[in-house]
């Protein structure tokens, strides 16, 4: 089988079943996992799909939501790399929200060389790894959880809004473009950060190349209410315009 041969039914296969797996596409298509591997990396960069650690998820240009699963090994060296470049800008004595993105997950781990800051969080999982750390206080803001291991809802938004207010925030979302803005797909998740980015004084956006352009059907916020853009991506002159116009500072990783 030709490579196009073999690019066009990964891509049958990927419209099939909504991710692929590098070991199953091996055995499906009698090549090597290093072959199929190569396939994958020509068809994201071609737009055609974002690869996992094993596999492959559809570009995203609707209101799909990732999995927590597949989001955990979604581009996980960047976002590692973007959670390293941002605990660079705590401080001790910081009060900080983070979001339950996998970018702040990542973060939370990063947070453990550090003393004297405190955590607020609506993610289970960024509690339970820093629950037992000493010199770092963790704050869970509560209600109910959802299936993205995270407190959402009416009571949750409520505690963020009346209770808690940070120097920092920290948050990553669904995607992003020039005309609409920051842009989610789950409308509990937005509704909580949306709250936390009220409640602060700076706003540190969390992005990874595959954010850029990427469309959710929930607008978390204009491009203006952030005053830091983290990211690994080499934006285009538009975006760089776009975002000095706005006096949002990109800081390149």
């Amino acid at each position: 089988m030709f490579a196009l041969e073999r690019q066009k039914r990964i891509l049958e296969l990927l419209g099939a079943n909504g991710a692929v797996w590098v070991s199953k596409l091996s055995s499906e298509l009698g090549v090597t996992e290093e072959t199929v591997r190569r396939d994958l990396e020509k068809l994201e960069a071609q737009g055609m799909l974002v690869r996992t650690h094993g596999g492959a998820v559809p570009v995203d240009n609707s209101s799909y939501d990732l999995s927590l699963e597949v989001r955990k090994t979604t581009n996980t060296e960047a976002k590692e790399l973007l959670a390293k470049e941002a605990v660079k800008h705590v401080n001790p004595g910081d009060t900080i929200f983070l979001d339950s993105s996998t970018t702040t997950f990542f973060m939370s781990k990063e947070l453990k060389k550090m003393k004297d800051v405190t955590v607020i969080t609506n993610s289970i999982r960024i509690v339970n790894e820093l629950a037992s750390q000493e010199g770092i206080q963790v704050i869970s803001v509560g209600g109910r959880i959802s299936d993205n291991q995270s407190f959402v809802g009416s009571l949750a938004e409520s505690n963020v809004r009346n209770n808690y207010f940070a120097s920092k925030i920290f948050f990553s979302s669904k995607g992003l473009s020039k005309e609409a803005g920051i842009l989610e797909s789950n409308e509990q998740e937005c509704a909580i950060k949306q709250r936390m980015i009220e409640n602060c004084k700076k706003r540190y956006y969390l992005c990874d190349k595959t954010k850029i352009g990427r469309i959710g059907f929930v607008k978390l916020a204009p491009l203006e209410s952030i005053d830091f853009f983290i990211t690994e991506a080499d934006l285009d002159e538009k975006w760089q315009n776009k975002l000095n116009e706005l006096n949002v500072e990109v800081i390149k990783i």
